[in-house]
This record gives structure tokens, C-alpha cells and sequence, in this order.
């Protein structure tokens, strides 16, 4: 039963604790494919800290909203309410910062000749700039979710991996064999600097030069693009595909991108080069 002493009452820093403990623990299971009733979840929650359900549920789509703004994934069911008490940010912050904390699952390709588990879909519409609030926007610099599937070498092999198996397919089911034998993982034989991952055709036999980037979060997850990847988005305006492949965690779909990439996405610089002369 609800405490009615704690209704229309901030959450203190021992619950927010509490909940977004909870919130990973269902995420979790989600992501392993394990069986959890989220009702079950919320009614011990209830029953242990004395909020209403309404209270629970929507600080549940508040961890969504955060979590989405990091590019990490989130729990189905639970759509992201921004509109979100601020002592929920360092409550997440500690949780990450755990020792030990798992990354989310990667989801590898057991059968390389199945069916491809990517969905395609289209592009987002490119957005007006967002402004974040102060200590959202320190969250998110602290755990850059562009720089973190960068490192993520794991992560952006099986996406590569998973766009070559893909690109084969394709032309496979476009009666083409003769081009599908052809796909290379560029990255994976030649290694990095070519600006591409993988080359491919289209069923004309026209070049796919594709460039590929994968992350765990969401489709508008944020991405580091190299000064050699948009340079030759710029010399190979007919062949240069970006593919960005997200939610990889769960269930992963892709869309493709072509240039002029700045029709798509918002370009900034981000890095510099320092040198002595």
C-alpha cells in the first residue's frame, strides 16, 4: 500500500536508487530473452518503498527518457517521459559507474547463411538542434555515447559482419550470385583507412562502397564519422552508402543514408589535432 504521506513528495536518493536498480535488472532479462513480468517487478517496488503505481510507472519511463538520451537501450513498454525529477541523473550516474557493470549484449550471427536479422527501414528526419538542460548535458558528455560504440570494437564487427552477410543476401535474392560473390569485407581483409567496410553492388552491378556503424541505443543514437569516411562521402557521391545499424542489443534494424550526408545528419567537429610546429 502506498505511503499517503509520500504522494505528490520527491523521490529520495535511496529510492531513485532502488528503482533504477530495478529498471536495469528487467533490462537485463529483456536483452538475455529470460521471461520477467514487470508488474511483478513494480508491485515489489511498491510494497518496499511506498509509492503509488502510477508514481513507479512513470519514473520507470523517466529512466527510458535518460537512458534514450545516452544511446543505450531501453526497456519496451516503457516510452520515454522526459519530463523527469533531476535527482534521477546522478541516480543513473551511479549505477553506471558500478565496478563491473555489464555492457549490453551483442548479439552475434550464429548462421551466417540464415535469413539476416536486420529490418530495414527508413532514415529519421534530420531534427532541429535539441538544447539539453545543464546536468543532462554533463551526463551525456561523461558517457558519449558516440565515443563508446567508437571503442566498442567488438560491436562494430558484428554489425560489419552482419551488413556483409546481409549485402550477400540481397543480391542473392535479386538473382544476381554472380555479384554476391563478390562482396568483400574490406575491413576485415585490407584493414582500416579505406574510408568504406565493405564493398558491394547494386543489382546493376554498381559499386556499394558502405561504410557501416552499429550501436546498442536507439536509431538517432549519435556517431563519430572519420575526416577520411566524409571525404570520400564527397569523391564517391554515386557509390558512398552509410548503413547505421542500432538497437543491436535486442532487435536490430538498419537504415541507409546517402550523401550529401548533411541532408541526413548534423555534422560538428568534435576532435583536434595537436602538433609542436
Amino acid at each position: 500500500m502506498a505511503d499517503e504521506a509520500k504522494i505528490g513528495t520527491d523521490w529520495g536518493d535511496e529510492e531513485l536508487d532502488l528503482i533504477v536498480a530495478d529498471y536495469f535488472a528487467m533490462l537485463a532479462a529483456e536483452q538475455a530473452g529470460a521471461p520477467y513480468v514487470k508488474s511483478h517487478h513494480s508491485a515489489a517496488l511498491m510494497a518496499l518503498i511506498g509509492r503509488t503505481h502510477r508514481s513507479v510507472e512513470y519514473k520507470h519511463m523517466n529512466i527510458s527518457a535518460v537512458l534514450d538520451e545516452l544511446g543505450r537501450p531501453t526497456i519496451r513498454g516503457y516510452k520515454p517521459k522526459a519530463n523527469y525529477q533531476g535527482a534521477i541523473l546522478p541516480a543513473i550516474e551511479r549505477y553506471l559507474l558500478r565496478p563491473g557493470l555489464a555492457p549490453p549484449e551483442i548479439i552475434p550471427i550464429a548462421d551466417p547463411s540464415a535469413p539476416s536479422p536486420l529490418r530495414v527501414e527508413a532514415a529519421p528526419p534530420l531534427q532541429p538542434p535539441k538544447a539539453r538542460p545543464p546536468d543532462l548535458e554533463r551526463l551525456v558528455r561523461k558517457f558519449d555515447p558516440s565515443e563508446r560504440d567508437f571503442r566498442n570494437r567488438a560491436l562494430g564487427l558484428e554489425g560489419e559482419r552482419a551488413v556483409f552477410h546481409f549485402e550477400r543476401q540481397r543480391l542473392e535474392g535479386e538473382e544476381r550470385p554472380d555479384l554476391a560473390r563478390k562482396v568483400r569485407w574490406v575491413a576485415q581483409e585490407d584493414g582500416d583507412g579505406a574510408g568504406y567496410d565493405i564493398h558491394s553492388y547494386d543489382r546493376e552491378g554498381r559499386d556499394r562502397l558502405i561504410e557501416v556503424k552499429t550501436t546498442t541505443g536507439g536509431r538517432t543514437t549519435p556517431f563519430f564519422l572519420t575526416r577520411n569516411e566524409h571525404a570520400l562521402s564527397e569523391e564517391r557521391v554515386d557509390a558512398f552508402r552509410l548503413l547505421r545499424v542500432h538497437s543491436f542489443a535486442r532487435n536490430p534494424a538498419m537504415f541507409e543514408i546517402k550523401p550529401p550526408l548533411a541532408d541526413f545528419v548534423r555534422l560538428s567537429p568534435r576532435t583536434f589535432q595537436a602538433s609542436f610546429s
